[in-house]
């Protein structure tokens, strides 16, 4: 009797998925066998891939590919740093002007012309700076309290392409409504901003968009958040407040550039007399604070300010009195930002002429007045 023979073994067939990568890349988890073995029994075997570059190795390869993706990746990094910091900057710009600026009286809203956004549509601003003194102050004839002069009385107009500046000297006489002829600086003390803006758009026939009174108590924070400022002229030596001997502070500054700091700059801003020139006039006075203006501008604009752009943000609206918003403010700082640098221009006086009470003062010809305004307006 023929023996029992076993029965063939029997196989079963498995079939691959397509790799995603040659060589022995992803596979399915079905398709491959317990130990590790492939159908029939076979150890799988991983090609080799040769380098796409004759000559280097794979770790060369990798190694070229990190250094490419990692200089990539520092470019993207240093873009994102730079916008979350400016970012940053706006947002504590925004919330200091909400909560720390100062709004004028409600009465100017009144006299002011409507406009556009200041980045992209042609503004007026009327920029002032009051004569009022610090409490304590002993300078002889000093104003502490009450109705002050407008010190300093600049127009910009900027946004939509313009940029031009004109100053206008304190003393210049003109006719004030319901005063008759005074200094034009009067009319602040009279009526506050909103009679020197009724006041100057119906000498010059401008209109007059938005208002920006400087804050002399919170100026020197902000030129020391810029770092100080480059001021370029000639020689100023002044009194402000008396002096240090009076408690004020005493501005020497010879001919040439120098760095100055918030209390340097304020002094500039509000010398009257420059014992180092003494016959300078009202002019010169107008063409340092211009020169002032400029020197912040380029300041603001200069590479060492972007690390301080955050503290410049938190300090700039406290620094100024305005009915703009936070957002207004920021078009036209963003458009003073984008233009250019114009000519220093000051409403220059054809001669002097004595007031009621004995004061000297600056009168304007008509031609004078119509040439500045045409020059202004076009700028």
């Amino acid at each position: 009797m023929a023996p029992e023979q076993d029965p063939p073994p029997r196989y079963t067939r498995y079939r691959t998925r397509p790799r995603l990568l040659p060589g022995g890349g992803e596979r399915g988890a079905r398709d491959k066998p317990k130990g590790g073995r492939e159908a029939g029994g076979r150890r799988g075997r991983r090609r080799r891939r040769e380098p796409l570059t004759p000559g280097r190795s794979r770790a060369q390869r990798v190694a070229d590919w990190w250094r490419r993706l990692t200089f990539k990746r520092a470019v993207l990094a240093l873009l994102a740093l730079v916008v979350c910091w400016v970012a940053f900057s706006l947002v504590l710009f925004l919330i200091s002007s909400h909560f720390e600026r100062t709004s004028p009286p409600s009465n100017v809203a009144a006299v002011l012309d409507p406009a556009g956004f200041p980045l992209t549509s042609v503004n007026n601003i009327l920029v002032l700076g009051s004569d009022r003194r610090p409490k304590g102050s002993k300078e002889p004839g000093a104003n502490t309290s009450g109705p002050s002069r407008s010190d300093s009385i600049l127009l910009l107009r900027i946004g939509g392409g313009h940029d031009a500046r004109l100053s206008i000297p304190r003393d210049t006489v003109i006719d004030i409504p319901g005063h008759g002829e005074q200094k034009i600086n009067a009319a602040y003390a009279f009526g506050g901003a909103a009679l020197s803006i009724s006041t100057i758009k119906s000498y010059l026939d401008v209109p007059i968009n938005h208002l920006v009174e400087v804050n002399f108590e919170d100026f020197p924070q902000l030129i020391d958040a810029m770092g100080g400022v480059d001021y370029t002229g000639g020689c100023i030596v002044s009194r402000v407040d008396g002096g240090f001997a009076n408690g004020g502070f005493t501005l020497r500054l010879p001919r040439g550039t120098h760095h100055i700091d918030g209390k340097q700059a304020l002094a500039l801003a509000r010398t009257r007399e420059n014992l180092c020139h003494p016959n300078e006039t009202d002019l010169q006075r107008e063409e340092h604070q211009q020169a002032l203006f400029t020197d912040m501008k380029n300041r603001l604009l200069s590479p060492s300010s972007f690390l301080r752009l955050p503290l410049i943000a938190w300090n700039a609206p406290p620094a100024i009195i305005s009915d703009m918003s936070g957002p207004t403010l920021l078009g036209l700082f963003g458009a003073l930002a984008v233009s250019g640098t114009p000519p220093t221009r000051v409403l220059k006086p054809s001669g002097a002429v004595t007031l009621p009470d004995g004061e000297l003062g600056l009168r304007v010809s008509e031609s004078q007045r119509r040439a500045a305004v045409t020059r202004f307006m076009g700028g």
